[in-house]
């Protein structure tokens, strides 16, 4: 079968790339996309169970830092579209191992680049795209300088914690081993596009929730532990700050950006929807009793405050007002309605759930792929 083009995404096992490669692999028939992912911990096909048998869908197991098979890959493949969200992204991961974050987010950004180069270039570059995916995190953090909140406040073009926010052109401030990764990453990016002409494409996005997020993270974490009725471990107080938006949302951006993003620019993508953790995780247990059956607050004993992480940042909050006037682009769910969502879709898939809180998943690739 003849594809117009044939596009990589790497790390489509994960949780934002899954929701990426099912929206490609469906919306786009006459692209060939190939989801190529090393299957680490955080990746899982059956994340995909529901496009796997698709004509123009293929899995490749590949390592990103593996130079010479990437190269490989690319060549066979006539790729023309790089579409890269393979990362280590979990914080206190990389504080405890910050060399591995390194070899992934920086070398494999790299040999992913190089190997690109090496097949476009002599090309001319012609219909080529490499779209880097990063974090707000590469900025560092922001004042809170509304503590108590102010609802009023967006009226009036600030935010309900500060009237600052992520720009495009916010000084780079990486305060982790995971955003000094990240940070390094983007800027081998743009390198190549300054300095060998690639057309190269970088956003910096908030926090993304939604289906398929591995239970590390503070979302999918809190509504598991709810369910079982376990502790919900709380950094600090739960003062600080995030911008919280829908993965789905997060995936159509990046659908419009490759296709219509201006070459060698960067975008912000966020929810305009910032949250305390303790309010957003006080929410998280009067939905999850709510669609449990349980009485209101009767898990609201879980909470348990402890001691806060090295380096946590206060405060996060992406403009995305960029990405809204060039392209059009805007969230689609109010947050109320994206948790909802999120909680009803972990409450109806236990068993994905248990599987991978059990790491069942893994020895199934390791026989399969070994």
């Amino acid at each position: 079968m003849e594809f117009e083009r044939t596009i990589i995404i790497t790390g489509g096992a994960g949780f934002i790339g899954s929701h990426v490669v099912r929206l490609f692999v469906n919306k786009y028939p006459e692209y060939k996309i190939i989801n190529l992912d090393k299957l680490t911990y955080a990746g899982n096909l059956a994340n995909l169970k529901d496009v796997e048998d698709k004509p123009n869908y293929q899995f490749v197991k590949a390592d990103i830092c593996d130079y010479e098979s990437i190269k490989e890959i690319i060549s066979t493949n006539n790729v023309t579209g790089i579409i890269h969200l393979a990362a280590e992204s979990h914080v206190d991961r990389s504080i405890v191992d910050p060399f591995t974050f390194a070899r992934t987010n920086v070398m494999g950004t790299l040999s992913l680049l190089q190997a690109a180069r090496e097949f476009w270039e002599p090309k001319g570059w012609a219909g080529c795209r490499f779209y880097h995916i990063s974090t707000d995190e590469v900025y560092g953090a922001l004042e809170l300088t509304k503590p108590e909140g102010d609802p009023d406040a967006k009226e009036c073009g600030g935010g309900p914690f500060g009237d600052d926010f992520f720009t495009e052109s916010t000084k780079y401030q990486p305060h982790s081993p995971y955003s000094a990764a990240k940070a390094s990453s983007d800027h081998f990016v743009r390198a190549y596009h300054d300095t060998y002409g690639m057309p190269t494409l970088v956003t910096n996005c908030s926090n993304n929730y939604g289906p398929f997020q591995f239970p590390e993270k503070l979302i999918p974490l809190f509504i598991n532990n709810i369910r079982h009725r376990r502790p919900l471990p709380v950094y600090g107080k739960g003062e600080n700050v995030r911008d919280w938006l829908y993965v789905v949302d997060h995936a159509r951006a990046i659908d419009l950006i490759f296709h219509e993003g201006k070459i060698g620019e960067t975008y912000n993508i966020g929810g305009f929807n910032e949250w305390k953790n303790i309010d957003l995780i006080k929410v998280l247990i009067k939905t999850t009793d709510r669609l449990l059956g349980r009485p209101e607050g009767s898990d609201d004993d879980l909470i348990t405050f402890v001691t806060d992480r090295k380096g946590h940042d206060m405060r996060y909050a992406i403009d995305s007002t960029k990405l809204k006037e060039e392209l059009g682009w805007e969230p689609s769910l109010q947050f109320e309605e994206g948790i909802e969502k999120t909680v009803k879709w972990y409450l109806e898939n236990q068993d994905w759930l248990d599987n991978v809180t059990s790491g069942d998943y893994m020895k199934y690739y390791e026989q399969m792929y070994k």
